[in-house]
């Protein structure tokens, strides 16, 4: 199929079906070595409200992480954070160089929210009050040639963040 020409190659793709109403962004999971640490860092850093914690779990769920031995929900705003741990064996996060994922973007209302965040970061991060998996410091605030303004920052689990401005849009 890879020499197939675009339009034959359209034709054999199943048709996309629209996306169920209602559907919406729910919660990003992140694994911890350090429950606790980042239950204070989210809450340092986010502003995170801490809203429910869990130790007793589902079949289903030690089926899929062996281990799980803590889970709390943080919220900040509209956003929802499930940080878990799993026990001794699975109780650190993954190497330093290893993303479970690219990143997470994170959409903020204008130019100065975007460098209060920055600053944050930088002042969340010096306080030496907590200890990273990553020693890379957030990047400066780049633009690009749409004029869409971000940063990337890792929290201490090696999670990266993008925290970016559009100019036109709004958060």
């Amino acid at each position: 199929m890879a020499d197939a020409p675009l339009d034959t190659l359209a034709r054999k793709l199943p048709v996309a079906q629209p996306a169920p109403a209602g559907l919406a962004f729910h919660h990003i999971a992140v694994q911890t070595g350090d429950l606790d640490g980042s239950i204070s860092w989210y809450r340092a850093f986010f502003g995170a409200e801490l809203t429910w914690t869990l130790d007793t779990f589902s079949d289903l769920s030690v089926e899929r992480l062996p281990g799980l031995s803590g889970l709390a929900e943080v919220n900040a705003g509209e956003l929802r954070f499930h940080l878990f741990t799993r026990g001794a064996e699975h109780g650190t996060p993954p190497p330093a160089d290893n993303n479970q994922f690219q990143h997470v973007c994170i959409e903020v209302r204008s130019r100065e929210d975007l460098r209060t965040w920055h600053t944050r970061w930088h002042a969340v991060r010096s306080s030496a009050a907590y200890t990273f998996v990553r020693e890379e410091q957030a990047t400066d605030i780049v633009i690009d040639s749409d004029g869409v303004e971000s940063f990337y920052a890792f929290d201490i689990n090696g999670v990266e963040f993008e925290f970016t401005f559009l100019p036109g849009e709004h958060a």
